[in-house]
């Protein structure tokens, strides 16, 4: 074999070795953990728009890998985009693992959940326990009109439209109210959805006082249509609707759980029907679903009153005669003005 032709066998060899050993230590560092016994996990945050150089540095950083600008360059030869949120690493994870979650694993989320019957600022109160946001910033997007108003909602806040369930959200940038406040009320439109007042704002938001009151007067499902149908009795004839827990909450924080004669005589209180006609200026809470399809549709029956019993249920009366009676005998211990229940006039 000619020299030269020795010379260049040699040259494609040594290139091949080397092509070989490169991808082999290129295979090595992907597949390669810093430290493969670790059970100990960390939460990584990307931030939104952050690039895949700061990432790199930041996984070094933590202890998540060798080499940023491996990474680096590893990354963009996969040219994954990379999630913005919260993702729970582990330097038992490899560098490859570790960009496949960061690309394509979901990230952590944080679990929001309140009952029927929360005022505004209760549900305010549970948001800020996720940390997500905090108390200020969500009752402040709550009262922002505009944004009310764009989605549909003739109100000064979003009292009564933050609709109870369960919600789960990944970390927001900047401590974001807004996304968190959209998908309460997205929930509730699509839980109105299906009645009649769910394309009027005005009815609508009639709609929401009257479930708002429902809710805070029974915990007992089947009572219900039965509770909407007083309120709408009354309001047909022109009764005051005497409903204890609308003074409750125009009293707010200066409520101490006793609601005295006084409290049912101040005409300073806007929430109080015993002494202001008609519904209260808005919702006190915010009714589930069972109080706003009740609150749609009342029950048809000529009951004007009612009283809760020992077991938190409710006796239902047609006259004074009789609603005075059953008073007496359900809530002989009580004031002369029971909370929760509907009075004669």
């Amino acid at each position: 074999m000619k020299t030269w032709m020795k010379l260049a066998l040699a040259v494609v060899l040594a290139t091949g070795i080397a092509a070989a050993a490169g991808l082999y230590t290129a295979w090595r560092y992907v597949e390669t953990p810093v430290e493969a016994e670790s059970n100990a996990t960390t939460v990584f945050r990307v931030e939104t728009g952050e690039s895949l150089r700061g990432v790199s540095a930041k996984l070094e950083e933590e202890g998540l890998i060798r080499h940023a600008e491996v990474f680096r360059t590893y990354g963009r030869y996969r040219k994954l985009p990379l999630q913005a949120g919260e993702f729970e690493l582990s330097r038992a994870m490899s560098p490859r693992q570790i960009l496949e979650v960061l690309a394509f694993g979901k990230p952590i989320l944080y679990r929001l959940s309140f009952a029927e019957g929360l005022t505004m600022r209760e549900v305010a109160q549970a948001v800020n326990a996720t940390g997500l946001t905090t108390s200020e910033r969500f009752l402040a997007a709550c009262r922002d009109r505009d944004y009310l108003l764009s989605k549909g909602i003739n109100a000064t806040d979003a009292e009564g439209y933050l609709f109870p369930e369960t919600y789960f959200f990944a970390r927001i940038p900047d401590q974001n109210p807004y996304p968190i406040l959209d998908a309460l009320l997205e929930h509730f439109r699509a839980s109105v959805a299906d009645l009649p007042q769910a394309g009027d704002p005005a009815a609508l938001h009639r709609l929401v006082i009257l479930a708002s009151l429902v809710e805070k007067e029974t915990a007992v499902p089947a009572e219900r249509p039965t509770v909407a149908g007083v309120y709408a009795n009354r309001l047909r004839l022109g009764m005051l609707l005497q409903c204890d827990p609308t003074i409750i909450y125009g009293l707010g924080e200066t409520f101490d759980g006793n609601l005295r004669r006084s409290h049912l005589q101040d005409a300073s209180n806007p929430y109080n029907t015993y002494v202001h006609p008609g519904l209260p200026p808005g919702p006190i809470c915010s009714p589930g679903k069972a109080s706003l399809q009740a609150a749609s549709s009342p029950e048809e029956h000529d009951f004007l009153y009612f009283v809760a019993r020992s077991d938190g249920s409710h006796q239902f009366s047609r006259t004074l005669r009789e609603h005075t009676n059953a008073v007496i005998r359900h809530q002989r211990k009580g004031r002369p003005f029971p909370t929760g229940n509907t009075q004669g006039d």
